[in-house]
C-alpha cells in the first residue's frame, strides 16, 4: 500500500512530553469516514499550536495527527453528495483535536463535514481564508445582522489571522477600520489591508474602574477577550455589538453588566466549530464575493509540514503575522 507524509504527534506515556515528526503512514492508519481527500493544502491556528506541542487539553489519543482545517480534492468516497475528483473543504468539527486532520497528504472525514469548495477560490486561496477567515467572515456576518454603527469598526488581535482577514473584509465593505496590535512594526501591514487607524494594545489591555467611557466604536471583532473585550465594551457606541471570536488575553472577563443595560450593548459569541452546514456555505460564498483576493495573497506566508513544529511554538507565543498556508505536497 502506497505511504503518504503526514506530521505526527506521539506522546511519551512515562514522562507525559510529546514530539512532532513528519513520518510516512499508509491509507490503512486513517480513521474510520466516509470520504477520503487527497490533502493539498492546510494552515496553522493557535488550537494547532496546542495540538503540535503538549495538547492544551484537545487531543484525546496518540499518536495524533493535527491541523483543524484544510482544502483538497476528493479520492473516494461512500457518501452521495461526494465523488471522486469534487474539490472541498474543511474547517471545524473538532477534526484536528479529536480526530485526525490536515496535516497529512491524505485525510478520512465524515461527509457531514466538508463544504463543497465555493466558486472563485482554488485550494490554497481556500487555506489562505481557512479556519481564521472562515470565522472572521462569521463576525463580519453577525455584525451586519445587528446592525454595525457610525464609529469604526474596532479590530483587535489586528495582525493575526483572525484580525487579518477581518480588517481586510471590513474595509472592502466600506467601513473604517480600526486595527489593534501589540507590534508596532506590523502599521504598515494592517494599513495595506484597509485599516485607517492603528490603536496600540497599551491603549485598551488595562481594565478602568470606569464601566462606561466615551462612544467610541461603531462595531468590533474581538480575538483578545479578558482585560481588552471588558475595556472595549465601556467604549461602544449605543446599540454597538461586539463578536468575540477568542481568548489570546484570557477566558475571564473583568466586566460589569453596565454597558448591556445603559447602552445596549449586544456581545455576540462565534463559534465555527459547530456552524450549521448552511450556515457554513452562506460564510464561504460571502468570503469569495466580500474579500479581496489581492489582500488575502499579502498575509500569506508559506510552510511545509516540516515547518510545523517550530510554527506551532510561534503562534502560541503570538509570533505568527497573517496566515500560514501550508502545502501538504512540498
Amino acid at each position: 500500500m502506497s505511504e503518504f507524509n503526514a506530521l505526527v504527534v506521539e506522546k511519551d506515556e512515562e514522562t507525559g512530553k510529546t514530539s512532532a515528526a513528519v513520518k510516512p503512514l499508509t491509507l490503512a492508519d486513517l480513521p474510520e469516514g466516509d470520504v477520503t481527500v487527497a490533502v493539498e493544502y492546510s494552515t496553522v491556528n493557535y488550537k494547532d499550536g496546542l495540538c503540535i506541542g503538549p495538547g492544551g487539553g484537545l487531543v484525546r489519543k496518540y499518536p495524533h495527527v493535527p491541523g483543524i482545517d484544510f482544502a483538497g480534492t476528493v479520492e473516494a468516497s461512500s457518501d452521495a453528495r461526494y465523488k471522486a475528483g469534487d474539490k472541498v473543504v474543511l474547517t471545524g468539527w473538532r477534526v484536528g483535536e479529536a480526530h485526525w486532520g490536515g496535516y497529512g497528504q491524505k485525510a478520512r472525514v465524515k461527509a457531514d463535514w466538508l463544504v463543497p469548495l465555493p466558486a472563485g477560490l482554488d485550494t490554497r486561496q481556500a487555506m489562505a481564508v481557512g479556519t481564521a477567515g472562515f470565522t472572521a467572515m462569521l463576525a463580519v456576518m453577525a455584525l451586519e445582522d445587528h446592525g454595525i454603527k457610525a464609529g469604526p469598526v474596532l479590530v483587535t488581535g489586528a495582525a493575526g489571522g483572525v484580525g487579518s482577514v477581518a480588517t481586510a473584509i471590513l474595509a472592502n465593505l466600506g467601513y473604517k477600520v480600526a486595527g489593534v496590535t501589540g507590534r508596532p512594526e506590523t502599521a504598515d501591514y494592517l494599513k495595506s489591508l484597509g485599516a485607517t487607524q492603528i490603536v496600540a494594545r497599551e491603549e485598551l489591555n488595562e481594565t478602568v474602574k470606569r464601566p462606561l467611557e466615551g462612544e467610541t466604536w461603531g462595531g468590533c471583532i474581538d480575538a483578545v477577550g479578558g482585560d481588552m473585550l471588558a475595556r472595549v465594551l465601556g467604549q461602544m457606541e449605543y446599540g454597538a455589538s461586539v463578536a468575540a471570536v477568542g481568548l489570546a488575553g484570557g477566558a475571564g472577563l473583568p466586566a460589569t453588566v453596565i454597558p448591556f443595560l445603559l447602552r445596549g450593548v449586544n456581545l455576540l459569541g462565534i463559534d465555527s466549530v459547530m456552524q450549521p452546514y448552511e450556515n457554513r456555505v452562506r460564510a464561504w460564498e460571502r468570503v469569495a464575493k466580500d474579500l479581496p483576493m489581492d489582500k488575502l495573497e499579502a498575509m500569506v506566508q508559506p510552510a511545509t509540514l516540516s515547518d510545523l513544529p517550530q510554527l506551532g511554538r510561534d503562534i502560541l507565543k503570538g509570533q505568527v503575522k497573517g496566515r500560514v498556508v501550508v502545502d501538504v505536497n512540498a
